[in-house]
């Protein structure tokens, strides 16, 4: 069933994604795409029922206050245009609507029906997907994480055997976790799933570079090239998969937001890359995408997993990696998921990991000076992971947490608890 949709055109707004969940939340599909969307591209989505012009203090670039094509005024859809008074929209707001305001334009003046459900969408993605792919094979990332297991499993709804699996060990994974991916993905699910230990090449290309955004880009390069390499063993294969989700894109900036960083499946591809991507959850928010997790029958285990960068351990293994300090963080995060485990908080903490920063402070082991690395614990709270609040830990189970640390992971020997909220903050350390 095709879902209706309400697009909202970025002019430089920070509120995009508080309308498309607003809308998502009254059973209405939305996305969000750059103002300069022609008439032609408008016409090739599905069901556009109505727009919102959106802008906002970022709609100056270069000096020049950014605006939709003309011929996008007459196109005959409903239109609203906010914080954006020269707008040539017959019905404009100079703040943000009300709920029932947007609820009024999307259902009265749009007349959109409230289909959007998971069911409708993996419908709508798999049609999508079979008409893009055809007859070919895709090529997929699969990290284990939630974002790749999912689209994992919706592809192979979609393709079925068309779909080859490719888990790239690069040395930046959590203790176990490709042996775990192995054991679900190829044994559980049967997926046609291909294993690559690229440790050695990965932390090569790392040594000495410290700047996270190189080192987000190096890993995310890196990455299509094992890819490629693996793609000309095969046949027919011309479509690279990936986990990308919405905040992904966000995040990496658009053309009129500012890139907080870059990530991994989105400012790390090179320019020369081999594949036509295939995103099928590029429009979903994390909570969006467990959910679909859930419609197409992953074990919960499995959903509601912890959420793990692309880059790994890499991006936690602050400045240049060494394997001693990346040795270190391993065992350290390992901990932390042991005890957050057994006090019940892998089950209410939506993330929680280790960081161990590139530099070392004076301690006492074995009643001598010794100088050893600092771990420091982060655990938040988010829904889609464009805000995040910090978890108020127990003291006694963070000096448990901390004496196990120091006690079994002899380099290191501070250990603290991170409290900035997102923002200023980002979840992750780099």
């Amino acid at each position: 069933m095709k879902q209706d949709m309400i697009v909202i055109l970025d002019l430089g707004s920070t509120e995009n994604t508080v309308i498309a969940r607003q809308i998502r939340d009254m059973g209405v599909y939305s996305e969000i795409h750059p103002h300069d969307i022609t008439v032609e591209q408008l016409r090739a989505l599905d069901n556009v029922k109505g727009i919102i012009l959106n802008g906002g203090e970022n709609r100056v670039v270069d000096g020049v206050a950014v605006d939709v094509a003309d011929e996008l005024y007459s196109c005959g859809l409903p239109m609203i245009s906010i914080d954006h008074p020269t707008s040539k929209c017959d019905k404009k707001f100079d703040a943000m609507p009300t709920e029932a305001d947007i609820k009024a334009f999307v259902f009265d003046e749009c007349k959109a029906e409230a289909n959007w459900n998971m069911k409708n969408f993996i419908e709508d993605q798999v049609e999508l997907v079979r008409r893009q792919v055809g007859d070919k094979k895709v090529l997929l990332a699969l990290s284990g994480g939630v974002d790749s297991s999912v689209v994992a499993a919706l592809l192979l709804k979609a393709i079925g055997q068309q779909l080859v699996c490719v888990h790239v060990n690069h040395g930046l994974m959590r203790k176990n976790e490709s042996e775990n991916v192995v054991e679900v993905f190829q044994n559980q699910l049967n997926a046609n799933l291909i294993y690559v230990d690229a440790t050695d090449r990965f932390l090569g290309k790392l040594e000495n570079v410290a700047d996270p955004e190189q080192k987000r880009k190096i890993i995310g390069g890196e990455f299509i090239r094992v890819f490629e390499e693996e793609a000309r063993k095969l046949e027919g294969i011309d479509f690279l998969g990936q986990g990308t989700i919405y905040p992904d894109i966000i995040e990496s900036g658009t053309k009129t937001a500012k890139c907080v960083k870059s990530h991994h499946n989105v400012g790390g591809l090179p320019e020369d890359l081999q594949f036509e991507l295939v995103e099928p959850l590029a429009q979903l928010f994390k909570d969006e995408v467990r959910a679909c997790g859930v419609e197409l029958g992953l074990p919960a285990e499995m959903v509601y997993r912890q959420p793990f960068p692309g880059p790994g351990l890499g991006v936690r293994c602050l400045g240049a990696i060494t394997r001693e300090r990346l040795e270190a963080l391993r065992e350290s995060d390992a901990i932390l998921r042991d005890e957050f485990a057994k006090a019940g908080l892998d089950k209410t903490v939506w993330q929680y990991f280790t960081v161990v920063p590139d530099f070392k402070a004076v301690g006492v082991r074995d009643n001598a000076r010794s100088m050893g690395y600092m771990c420091v614990i982060r655990a938040v709270n988010t829904i889609d992971a464009m805000t995040a609040t910090i978890e108020r830990i127990d003291y006694d189970l963070l000096e448990k947490i901390a004496d196990r640390i120091t006690a079994e992971v002899t380099s290191i020997n501070r250990v603290v608890y991170e409290i900035t909220k997102k923002p200023v903050a980002t979840i992750e350390f780099e």
